[in-house]
């Protein structure tokens, strides 16, 4: 089963952090990335209330969809390769393939069928430093644009000593950060 912990800190930042963050870094046009993310709940969002988020990623080398639920520090992350034919169908038909994913979210309880709730793209900008993983986020979705700084660590503490570093580091205030399925379900609801 393709499983991992994810362990990240996130903050919201300014456009102009964004920018002087990527200069900081030497960051290029060259060097960000650009993916988009489907998202899927039930009608009821059964997945959200759970905590959960079901998406499908498409970047340059293929599609991948992700289930994440809470884990006891981060997220538990499912991933399941899957092709351009599967994700139209989950689309159509709002059923998963069989699957690890498919297995984890029928042990979460849900068996209602899905619905393809939007997506939202994000330009990333990634720099490896020796106390983690520093992602710059630019995301658009439904009309809505924001800026995001991530810090993916293996170790809770140490990380969070180091993020907290990197902020007072470049000035940057804290603004606590929702995770991206939620400021995209903030806005779905705001167009309902």
């Amino acid at each position: 089963m393709a499983q991992e912990i994810e362990i990240e800190f996130k903050n919201m930042i300014t456009v102009n952090e964004y920018h002087s963050l990527l200069a900081s870094y030497q960051q290029s046009s060259n060097n960000i990335k650009t993916q988009t993310n489907d998202y899927f709940d039930s009608a009821q969002f059964a997945l959200r209330d759970k905590g959960a988020a079901l998406r499908v990623r498409k970047k340059k080398d293929g599609l991948v969809l992700t289930l994440k639920e809470p884990a006891q520090k981060g997220l538990l992350e499912t991933h399941q390769v899957i092709t351009e034919e599967t994700f139209h169908s989950i689309r159509e038909t709002g059923v998963l393939p069989e699957g690890d994913v498919s297995k984890q979210v029928v042990n979460l309880g849900l068996t209602d069928n899905l619905l393809h709730l939007g997506s939202l793209t994000t330009h990333r900008a990634e720099v490896k430093l020796t106390s983690g993983l520093l992602v710059l986020d630019h995301s658009e979705y439904l009309g809505h644009e924001d800026y995001e700084l991530e810090f993916e660590v293996t170790d809770y503490e140490q990380g969070e000593r180091a993020f907290h570093h990197l902020l007072r580091e470049h000035g940057i205030e804290i603004k606590k950060a929702k995770n991206k399925i939620q400021r995209f379900f903030i806005a779905k609801q705001k167009q309902i």
